[in-house]
């Protein structure tokens, strides 16, 4: 199948699944006119890199997890341990979340909100004393 009905099939734009081969995650092969001929094998890799994708990894990590996909002989603990870490990655994030939110509502529970110039939140942006 060509690039638009791997597209479709996927969800990706082609202009992902063009980077993908770029950067050697898949590798279609080329049909006598040079186009590019996606096989049920590649539509099936891409979809695996969509769906860790969607889950947060990283092209890196992707790389790992499908070389870890093909392999057969592979232990499920190594899986694993690429899970674990990218949970504890994702609470961090969450944590830096919700300190700023924490932080922007004080900043703004402090500021009148009226026809004023002074601003709680513009001080401290400017990273100025109250």
């Amino acid at each position: 199948m060509n690039i638009g009905d791997a597209s479709k099939e996927t969800g990706l734009p082609a202009k992902t699944i063009r980077y993908y081969e770029e950067i050697g995650l898949v590798m279609p092969d080329r049909a006598a006119n040079g186009y590019r001929d996606y096989c049920e094998a590649d539509v099936h890799r891409l979809r695996f890199l969509q769906r860790s994708r969607s889950l947060g990894f990283s092209i890196q990590e992707c790389r790992l997890l499908l070389s870890l996909y093909q392999d057969e002989n592979r232990a499920s603990a190594d899986v694993k341990a690429l899970a674990l870490a990218k949970i504890e990655e994702v609470d961090r994030k969450i944590a830096e979340l919700r300190s700023l939110r924490a932080t922007l509502s004080d900043l703004a529970a402090h500021c009148s909100g009226d026809d004023r110039p002074d601003c709680p939140i513009m001080d401290d942006l400017a990273g100025e004393a109250p």
